[in-house]
């Protein structure tokens, strides 16, 4: 790097654990470092602060205050890194690592749809594949909370304003929730696209969307902004759901705590299980982070015939796998695309447990997890398998059940 600096992710012990107990942890990394960080945490983005524009890069850092997941984020020179390495109050010392939206461009895939005009209303082939208009009698997960960790969402797209409250950046210099890429608007219209007469419809027309921007423009982002991401979610606006159509190739201790602490909290994770294709070698996992983690929901792509996608990455990780060839849905300027990839699928599973919760208002995130596994379409080899999971995600039996687990 330019400065000597790279972006760390320190994880501390847990409190009760530490040679320390007493210092802050912000203030324990203060003292091996030269220079004045302003840790942010999520109080301050939930009181509206945002980071002061052109603050420099080596001065902002992120706080999560959470027992199970005592994480600090900031950029360090190498010989302030080795002195964390041998504090006896931290667990690890790690490298930020990239992540990217899960879309895959397929060569000659038609890319946009004709608009679908404001006279009439389109449900989309993958979400009646996953049943959902089946279900909506019974459920249109009303009020049910859906984090959409990306690249923004625009907001006051036709389809989604009826759902759309508001969001957060944790993207340095894109402090606007926005959408500049696409994907996110994509995703979003998925899980709740509204039904308006117009436009198309999501899996869970009236679940309430949040954008949590953690990816860029050019749709790729840090470890450390899909941490903080999820800490927002958790510790201030207390989401249902958490949909993270994104993914990077390497596992993350700091980012494996994150999503554990959150699903302890009682948030349901969804994550796009990536585009990798078949592991290397036939065996093994393509599944990438944070799908991989036990805690959050693998989600595989098929296409309108139920089979996998060529691209779709598989492994022992997938829990659930829904439509994700050609899938048409929202997209900036007030439009209307047709996208492939995982993080097209991943947002069926979303917009099923939105729906789940909708009709099943007293359950936990465990009980609505468990619902979506006895209640999928089973696909391929009988009972849970690596390319499917516990099979297609079905919106409408999941909703329907009166025996939830």
């Amino acid at each position: 790097m330019p400065d000597g600096k790279r972006p760390v992710l320190v994880t501390f012990k847990r409190k009760n654990h530490r040679q320390d107990s007493t210092t802050d942890k912000c203030d324990i990394v203060r003292s091996s470092i030269q220079s004045d960080v302003h840790f942010f945490t999520a109080d301050d983005f939930s009181r509206g602060n945002v980071v002061p524009s052109g603050m420099p890069e080596d001065r902002i850092g992120y706080d999560v205050n959470r027992y199970d997941a005592p994480i600090v984020m900031a950029r360090l020179t190498d010989e302030e890194v080795q002195r964390l390495q041998t504090d006896p109050n931290v667990e690890t010392v790690e490298d930020d690592q990239p992540a990217w939206a899960l879309e895959a461009v397929q060569p000659g895939a038609l890319l946009i749809e004709d608009q679908p005009t404001p006279q009439s209303e389109t449900v989309p082939s993958g979400v009646s594949q996953v049943k959902a208009p089946s279900g909506w009698p019974a459920s249109q997960g009303l009020a049910v909370k859906v984090g959409i960790l990306d690249t923004g969402i625009q907001g006051n797209h036709p389809d989604l304003q009826p759902n759309f409250r508001f969001g957060q950046s944790f993207v340095p210099d894109e402090s606007s929730t926005d959408d500049f890429n696409g994907h996110g608007t994509h995703v979003a219209g998925t899980v709740a696209a509204a039904i308006n007469g117009q436009g198309v419809v999501g899996v869970a027309p009236a679940a309430y969307l949040y954008a949590v921007k953690v990816l860029n423009r050019h749709g790729s982002g840090q470890y450390s902004w899909i941490i903080a991401g999820i800490d927002w979610c958790v510790n201030k606006k207390r989401m249902h759901i958490i949909n993270m159509s994104l993914g990077g190739s390497s596992s993350s201790n700091a980012l494996k705590s994150m999503c554990d602490s959150a699903y302890n909290e009682g948030v349901l994770l969804v994550a796009a299980a990536g585009n990798s294709g078949p592991p290397s070698g036939g065996g093994g996992s393509s599944v990438g982070f944070p799908a991989a983690y036990e805690s959050v929901i693998a989600v595989s792509a098929i296409g309108s015939d139920n089979v996998i996608a060529g691209f779709s990455s598989r492994g022992p990780e997938v829990e659930l796998c829904a439509p994700g060839v050609q899938v048409l849905s929202t997209y900036p300027g007030n439009g209307y695309r047709r996208l492939n990839g995982t993080s097209m699928a991943c947002p069926h599973v979303a917009g099923a447990a939105a729906m789940a919760w909708g009709s099943h208002r007293y359950q936990v995130n465990k009980t609505i997890r468990k619902l979506l596994q006895t209640t999928a379409d089973d696909l391929g080899n009988p009972g849970r398998n690596s390319l499917y999971g516990f099979g297609r995600v079905d919106a409408w039996e999941s909703s329907v059940s009166f025996n939830a687990p």
